[in-house]
């Protein structure tokens, strides 16, 4: 067989402009073959490039949704971040309990308004403070005063799952079920203390005033501080931090442009607007 087709090859040639047609389809399907590989290894990169995603909870006037938009005196500040970074991502507002979860197990996860407390110094890569904090054991009694947080053991507390407060009370002793009672949102907590359920509620105080007048309250006759908590033991005030899975330069990219944003004024500029 091999024998016949060289006969017929050596009787027949291919014309001189058939064999150059036959060149050309080669060099054609070459050519669209290394421009394939070489589209292939530019658009790597694009592929390899990490996602942030940038998740918060309502927390007002921190970060809390209005009309559909996301807004709040630390959404503005992470949102100037973003852009003095150099870097776009949609914000996502959730329970606290899922936000914290999703940043304590996923690569290149933000998330605000986040307190510093010993407990979690080691499951994050911190940015720095964005706005202040403090934090009381609220109640709606005056006569309600305590002089230790040993006192409150006695009382119903109510907390948010998962958040500071709640987290700081359990290492204090504290268990939900027993002496705390759990909620998903802050406004919850704020319900519970008006019908009774509970004596106090552990809150950060901006959002505890600023709660009590989105329900038509006036703060300074119904939400009266019954222990001082200071900032949990943490730092002074709430806080940016990334995942642990995190690139360390990327962490580092944001407190420059953090640090860049105070410095030019801006960062004093957004919180004159809420505080």
């Amino acid at each position: 067989m091999m024998l016949a087709a060289r006969i017929l090859w050596q009787r027949n040639p291919p014309s001189f402009h058939s064999r150059g047609r036959t060149m050309m389809r080669l060099l054609r399907r070459t050519t669209l073959k290394c421009l394939f590989v070489a589209l292939a290894s530019l658009s790597l990169p694009v592929f390899a490039q990490e996602t942030l995603r940038v998740v918060t909870e309502e927390l007002p006037p921190f970060n809390m949704t209005i009309n559909g938009q996301l807004t709040g005196l630390s959404t503005e500040i992470v949102q100037a971040v973003l852009e003095e970074a150099g870097q776009t991502a949609t914000i996502q507002s959730m329970p606290w309990a899922r936000a914290y979860d999703i940043a304590l197990n996923a690569e290149n996860v933000l998330i605000y308004s986040i307190t510093r407390t010993p407990e979690r110094e080691n499951l994050f890569k911190w940015v720095d403070v964005i706005a202040p904090s403090s934090w009381y054991l609220f109640t709606l009694d005056p006569a309600l005063q305590l002089s230790s947080l040993e006192e409150a053991r006695h009382y119903q507390i109510a907390t948010v799952k998962d958040d500071a407060g709640e987290q700081y009370l359990r290492a204090h002793g504290f268990t939900v079920g027993k002496n705390l009672q759990s909620s998903n949102k802050y406004e919850h907590n704020y319900e519970k203390l008006q019908v009774g359920r509970v004596d106090l509620w552990i809150a950060n105080e901006l959002n505890a005033l600023y709660l009590a007048r989105q329900f038509g309250d006036d703060p300074s006759q119904t939400v009266h501080r019954a222990l001082s908590l200071g900032t949990l033991g943490g730092s002074t005030g709430l806080s940016m931090a990334f995942s642990q899975k995190t690139p360390d330069a990327t962490v580092e990219s944001f407190r420059a442009a953090l640090q860049r944003l105070r410095d030019s004024g801006r960062y004093d500029a957004i919180a004159r607007k809420w505080l």
